[in-house]
């Protein structure tokens, strides 16, 4: 079994243990699309889409098989993912393009067509702050005047330190079920190197600085998942 088999093995545990609550996730990433779509002006009208970070769509998948969407746009750093995210997808009635790329440099560098709808779950947090802000900035010009973007992520509560919240998460992890002690120090290790959760008081603050509205969806028991939703203004 190859690094990727490993982590994405891993990976399927936390999802099917429920472990860093994607059922909510879903649940709320739902609502906020359907309510969005609801209150569109033409209703009638499909939507662009980009994933960002689209992973194996295990957990979206059946929510864009009902969405009115004219595009998909699946993109995501590790290029092993997308064909399993193709085939978790199956046959949906509008094209779908598989992009292996950075979040970042979409937001910031392609010449990408604006879009009506943008999705990024478990993934935004790897960005350091400032990335975070050049994101921002640059999604704000990707996105359509009435469109939506859908942050899942990791974020750290109001005035906690990224070194509290990581001593809390790995606590966490060393409980988790399922999971063998070499995965979860794996799990840890990932985290303590690669994670950069943002506040969310700090993030409210630099989404209305940079032209977005912003309203927390769903907050998850921990106090570290949750789904916020960004419209430009």
């Amino acid at each position: 079994m190859d690094l990727f088999e490993r982590q994405w093995a891993t990976y399927r545990i936390l999802v099917e243990h429920n472990l860093m609550e994607h059922c909510e996730i879903s649940e709320a990433t739902t609502a906020g699309i359907h309510q969005w779509l609801a209150q569109r002006e033409d209703q009638t009208q499909a939507v662009a889409m980009v994933d960002l970070g689209c992973g194996d769509l295990g957990q979206l998948a059946p929510l864009l098989r009902t969405l009115p969407l004219k595009k998909y746009v699946g993109l995501d750093l590790t290029p092993a993912v997308l064909p399993i995210a193709q085939r978790n997808l199956g046959s949906v009635p509008y094209p779908c393009v598989w992009e292996h790329g950075d979040l970042l440099n979409w937001a910031c560098l392609s010449q990408h067509n604006r879009v009506d709808l943008i999705h990024s779950s478990f993934a935004l947090h790897h960005l350091s702050q400032d990335q975070k802000l050049m994101f921002l900035e640059g999604a704000r010009k990707k996105i359509e005047t009435n469109g939506l973007f859908i942050w899942a992520d990791v974020f750290r509560p109001n005035q906690e330190s990224r070194l509290d919240y990581l001593r809390r998460y790995c606590k966490r992890i060393s409980q988790w079920p399922g999971l063998s002690q070499t995965q979860r120090n794996s799990i840890s290790q990932h985290i303590q190197t690669h994670d950069f959760p943002a506040n969310r008081d700090w993030l409210e603050q630099q989404a209305r600085a940079h032209g977005w509205s912003m309203r927390w969806a769903w907050i998850g028991q921990h106090n570290a998942e949750a789904v916020a939703l960004l419209q430009p203004i």
